[in-house]
């Protein structure tokens, strides 16, 4: 073996013990369980919906155990490695010195024997492991929601996941089944209206606009009410009436906040709409429109059609996930750069503009339809000041699941 061997083979190492020496030195307890993440705070979101039902007295506390035996059994598995994780500090230190010993030697009879970096797992590899893991957990609750199809939590969690997962189809079908059991709870109409939503382009007409507009009625200061109110009203070209919600909204926001910010720019939106005030300078940069370079990675060249759409659009962080502005092409034009502008508004009201920081995406449609399906090929860049950006770069490389 080569001097270049040895000193890649101990940086490699070293950074080995850089990441599994201080867990192991940190008391019991400490460990975080990442891959866990999602399905631990699902399990918690319904924990508190439970508590809550219990003291409200829509369920009784015998009724509460059952449900809460039953949330532990889905999720024995998070229980059971977060027990294992509670070993104690001195079999921690045992592993540290093991480990010591154990790395190196490993490491050296590996190369040996395979002599190349493949035998490592791609991180890709990895993602996806963990990405099935979820959509086990997932599948398991829908399994189990059609023998007990009158488990309105259940149906919220499931709904809820869905939606997590940009399944916003089944999203709705899930919130539809909470709807009919707990009938006309501003929580339950609300979820149910923006999957709803979401199935048809981020648009609100139609049932989505009446299960918010009853929303509203129950909770008249809630601000998702008021937000997706505040949307429709704009979207049927209402701009009074959406001042009026938005405004509203605005008093209840932190002044100086993200999301006052974003409020506030479409306030001036629809007062410009309605000539109550003079338009607001907007900076170059969104005046030109924000600069796209959308590429495909080099191992999706034989999975996808050339004719296959590609759609490459900006979102906001906070609110709606409609887009801000869409730009269709096709696999044929990659890689392609595109300009997204407040031109490409959806709404009148949800301009780039309006916004300090946004999501970008590229998504190759395997369906030719602008929802998001499993199989689908998209690339993000999760968050950019259009104001303060001459140019991203996307490449589409990851599927959805």
């Amino acid at each position: 073996m080569t001097t270049e061997f040895w000193l890649t083979a101990s940086v490699l190492i070293a950074i080995a013990f850089a990441f599994l020496l201080p867990p192991l030195w940190r008391r019991p307890g400490s460990i975080d369980i990442e891959t866990e993440r999602f399905n631990v705070d699902i399990a918690k979101q319904r924990l508190l919906d439970l508590k809550e039902q219990r003291s409200s007295g829509t369920i009784t506390a015998d009724e509460y155990e059952d449900l809460y035996q039953e949330l532990q059994s889905v999720l024995v598995d998070d229980l059971q490695t977060e027990s294992a994780s509670r070993q104690s500090e001195s079999s921690g230190r045992w592993l540290i010195v093991l480990a010591l010993i154990v790395i190196p030697l490993v490491s050296v009879t590996l190369y040996r024997a395979l002599g190349n970096a493949d035998s490592l797992l791609p991180e890709a590899d990895r993602t996806a492991q963990q990405i099935d893991e979820i959509n086990a957990m997932v599948s398991g609750l829908a399994q189990r929601l059609q023998s007990q199809p009158d488990d309105a939590e259940g149906w919220l969690m499931l709904g809820r996941s869905y939606k997590y997962m940009n399944r916003y189809a089944e999203s709705a079908q899930a919130f539809s089944e909470a709807y009919r059991l707990l009938g006309d709870k501003a929580d339950v109409l609300l979820q149910y209206a923006d999957a709803l939503a979401m199935t048809n382009d981020g648009r609100l007409s139609g049932k989505p606009t009446e299960l918010v507009a009853k929303a509203l009625e129950l909770a008249p200061d809630d601000s998702t009410a008021l937000w997706l109110s505040g949307m429709a009203k704009a979207e049927a070209g209402k701009y009074d009436e959406a001042l009026r919600h938005w405004q509203k909204l605005a008093a209840q926001l932190p002044k100086g906040s993200e999301p006052h910010r974003e409020v506030q720019g479409l306030i001036a939106q629809v007062m410009e709409r309605l000539g109550t005030a003079p338009a607001e300078q907007q900076p170059a940069a969104v005046a030109k429109g924000l600069k796209v370079n959308v590429a495909i990675s080099d191992e999706l060249q034989g999975a996808v059609s050339a004719t296959d759409t590609v759609f490459i659009y900006a979102q906001a962080l906070q609110g709606p996930p409609m887009p801000l502005a869409i730009v269709k092409k096709q696999v044929a034009d990659l890689p392609v750069t595109v300009v997204l502008s407040d031109e490409q508004a959806m709404m009148p009201a949800m301009k780039l503009s309006n916004f300090d920081r946004v999501k970008i995406s590229a998504r190759i449609s395997m369906s030719g339809q602008a929802e998001s399906r499993p199989g689908d090929w998209i690339g993000i860049v999760e968050s950019v000041a259009p104001a303060e950006t001459e140019g991203v770069t996307i490449t589409i490389d990851q599927k959805v699941q």
